[in-house]
Order: C-alpha cells, then sequence, then structure tokens
C-alpha cells in the first residue's frame, strides 16, 4: 500500500460580489484570499482601482481573483457589444464610454502592475486550471470560471438554453462566480433557483473540496455536501446528493438569528471536529458579501475556511 499523502491545514479567506466598494471588515490573516466575481457594480477603471485597493488590505499573501458578469469589460466581445449597442442608439460617445471604463488590456495592466501581483499577491485568473505553492508549503490546484446563464446584458454569460464546458478535472478547490443548481442559489428576486446545472454536473463528477462562488447575494452561507455513492448519469442535487448526511453551516436566517460579525469560520481539516472527507464531501461556499436587499443585513460577512491541502511535492 501507498503512503497516504501528507497534508498542510490551511485557512482560506473568501469573498465575493463586492462591487467596487471597501465593505470586507475581517482582519484575520489567511493562507490564501479567493474573491469569486464582481469586482464592479458598472466595470468602470475607478471601481477596479477600489477592488485593488481593498484586496491589498486584506490579510494573505496569495490573493486570487475572478471576474463575475459586472465586470464585462474584461470580456471583449462581450463589451464591444455595448459600445456597438451604444453607437446604434446614440445615447452616449463610445469615446466616453472607453474613458470611463478604459479597455480590457487597461484593466488587466492594472492587475500586472507589479505592486499589485508582485507584492501584493493579487492575481487576476482567467478561465481554466491554475497551480500554486502556498508560504505554507501547501500545494493548491484551482480550477476558475467567470461564467454565468444569461440573464441581461453582461459578460462572461452563455446562452440558458445552451451549455458551457465547465473543464474541471482534478482541482482541490473550484472557484466560479455563479452557483450550481441546488445548492446556495435561491434567488431571493424570483423565488427560484438560479443556479448551472451543467456545473453541477461537472462539480459532482470532480467532487473537489471546496466550490465557492457568489452572484446570487440571496444565497449566501456554506453547506457541506455528502455525495452518494452511485453517481446518476445524469447528475442533480436532487438525485446525487446524500441529504441525510449534508449539512447547511450557516445561511441568511441563522446569519439574522446571530447578528452582524466580520467573518464566518468554518474548519473541516485533520485538525477539526467535522474534519471533510476526501472524495465523500464537497463543501459550498457562496461568499457574496454585498446584502440582497432591503430586508437583509447591510453586508454579508467573509468566510475563512479550514482546509487540508497535499503538501507540495519536492521530488
Amino acid at each position: 500500500m501507498s503512503e497516504p499523502q501528507p497534508t498542510i491545514k490551511t485557512r482560506i479567506l473568501v469573498i465575493s460580489d463586492t462591487h467596487g466598494r471597501d465593505i470586507i471588515q475581517c482582519n484575520e490573516s489567511a493562507d490564501v484570499a479567493i474573491h469569486c466575481g464582481d469586482l464592479t457594480r458598472r466595470s468602470m477603471l475607478e471601481e477596479y482601482e477600489s477592488a485593488i485597493t481593498l484586496l491589498k488590505r486584506i490579510n494573505a499573501p496569495l490573493k486570487l481573483v475572478i471576474a463575475g458578469n459586472h465586470d464585462f469589460t474584461l470580456d471583449p466581445p462581450a463589451y464591444q457589444d455595448k459600445i456597438r449597442e451604444a453607437e446604434r442608439l446614440q445615447i452616449i460617445d463610445p469615446r466616453v464610454i472607453e474613458l470611463m471604463h478604459g479597455t480590457s488590456a487597461q484593466v488587466r495592466e492594472l492587475f500586472d502592475h507589479a505592486d499589485v501581483r508582485e507584492k501584493s499577491g493579487i492575481r487576476l485568473l482567467d478561465e481554466g486550471t491554475h497551480h500554486f505553492t502556498l508560504n505554507n508549503g501547501a500545494s493548491l490546484t484551482v480550477y476558475a470560471s467567470p461564467y454565468t446563464p444569461c440573464f441581461g446584458d453582461w459578460g462572461f454569460q452563455y446562452s440558458s438554453d445552451g451549455r458551457h464546458d465547465f473543464a474541471i478535472g482534478d482541482a482541490d478547490v473550484v472557484v466560479t462566480h455563479g452557483p450550481p443548481r441546488g445548492i446556495l442559489d435561491d434567488n431571493t428576486l424570483s423565488d427560484k433557483l438560479a443556479g448551472c446545472e451543467y456545473l453541477f454536473e461537472k462539480i459532482a463528477h470532480s467532487r473537489p473540496l471546496m466550490h465557492c462562488f457568489g452572484h446570487i447575494h440571496g444565497g449566501w452561507g456554506a453547506k457541506l455536501v455528502t455525495w452518494n455513492e452511485t453517481q446518476s448519469e445524469k447528475p442533480s442535487h436532487l438525485a446525487d446528493i446524500d441529504h441525510d448526511k449534508s449539512t447547511v453551516i450557516e445561511d441568511l436566517a441563522s446569519l439574522k438569528a446571530s447578528g452582524r460579525r466580520p467573518y464566518c469560520l468554518t474548519g473541516h481539516s485533520s485538525d477539526d471536529a467535522n474534519p471533510l472527507q476526501h472524495g465523500a464531501q464537497t463543501l459550498f461556499v457562496n461568499a457574496a458579501v454585498e446584502s440582497s436587499g432591503p430586508d437583509d443585513l447591510p453586508v454579508h460577512p467573509a468566510w475563512l475556511v479550514d482546509l487540508d491541502l497535499p503538501a507540495q511535492s519536492h521530488h
């Protein structure tokens, strides 16, 4: 028998949907921070600058960031569609649009600046699989995707009657902007499940340690899902989860009952009382920080998550 792979307890700070506002109140340190998109509200240059200022303030040596549907300047085809529509309707001079929103290259230059990338450890991730060695010696493999089902005129969207290929593969952590169907995706505005069924299928196949996202503000919370031993031909949240052995750690209802706080901590390493069973369970985290409406708390807490990640091999 082969020796079990050594692991390292790793603390991950997870946030999403800050929309250009400096609304993170968590000063706790983490080994890595993750922002699941919607850095901005209107994809304006000054909002990206504000988002970078917020990310710099987070107490983690590495900060991984993806775009969301509001960050359409980073999606050149969607951005060009907006400019062409403005020209057609003659509602605003396209030169004014570019002055406010910049170009995709200009936004990327903000993130590629040495002070941002090297000194502050901020990485803007394109769709795909990315590998990192953390300062604590852990290895982290992340699959990232900003794409969500289409609603409205935004960026990184695919037709709701089409499908998107989430090529997840073997990732420790999956970071998407939107949720999978049936998990922390209750849309309080429409009272419907807003998650993506294709994304759920891929998550059910890959079973990462954690899948974090935002997008649906009213779905804020965390849930430890235990998978059924057998898998459906077309996995769904109704058929492939052992609901009796799955636990909602926190949602907006329990948060309102317990009161405001700067962060929520959930521990699932081997040192913790409820360690995550690799391959049998996945921790889902909706980390949307902005509130979902007037009846909600003004700001949702950030998430701090403790997980065991594989130790970096030195072979």
